[in-house]
């Protein structure tokens, strides 16, 4: 199901800036070419996503699941000049096509990437995240959470993509294996005391999530 109208996102697409010019040519080649380039974030997603890091200022930012890398090239345009960008990919030929992919990026010796099970990883990155990006397998959404949101900093944010599941979260009747999985995950945080929530409707939808900081 097509979330928003055509019309409507390709008219927000037109007056999204592309300042960045290595960066946008990258994204258009992924989506011409790569054989699974509908899992690529839209090039308005990514400016989103620039654009929330560069209000953060992050000193700490993970992101599960790198897939081409084009997001957390975005989310790296926030980083303090000390800052760090971990992101974890379980395909291991994903992660090295990555690797070469960060080199357009001029904060490409910020961007740690670690290949693996993020269930395993995420317990050895000793940090307080400021940034959090998922966007993963989606039956581990709730798993990424759990394990995230000790870590994340008071003043942190994590930003779950998908949350919409290309409309199939509207379903009376939810079938598909994901689309129940994020509409579980969609409860289990709309349900926690620690955490407030928003969802915007931006492509396949993504919800921003908080801590809620007692005085």
């Amino acid at each position: 199901m097509q979330i928003t109208s055509p019309l409507a996102e390709d008219y927000i697409a037109e007056y999204c800036s592309q300042n960045d010019e290595a960066l946008f040519r990258f994204h258009k080649n992924i989506l011409e070419n790569h054989p699974q380039q509908h899992l690529q974030s839209s090039w308005v997603q990514g400016e989103l996503l620039s654009f929330m890091a560069q209000m953060k200022r992050p000193k700490y930012i993970l992101e599960i699941g790198t897939f081409t890398g084009f997001a957390a090239m975005c989310l790296a345009k926030g980083l303090q000049p000390n800052g760090e960008l971990h992101t974890i990919e379980l395909r291991e030929e994903d992660a090295k096509q990555s690797l070469e992919n960060f080199k357009i990026s001029p904060h490409q010796n910020q961007i740690y990437l670690h290949c693996g099970n993020a269930k395993n990883i995420i317990p050895t990155l000793l940090y307080k995240w400021d940034l959090v990006f998922i966007d993963a397998d989606k039956t581990s959404y709730i798993d990424y959470y759990n394990l995230i949101l000790p870590q994340l900093a008071d003043d942190g944010i994590i930003i779950a993509d998908n949350v919409l599941f290309h409309g199939q979260v509207f379903e009376e009747n939810i079938t598909g294996k994901n689309a129940k999985a994020i509409h579980e995950f969609n409860n289990y945080v709309a349900n926690d005391e620690r955490t407030e929530q928003v969802i915007l409707t931006v492509r396949d939808g993504l919800m921003l999530i908080r801590k809620v900081v007692k005085s």
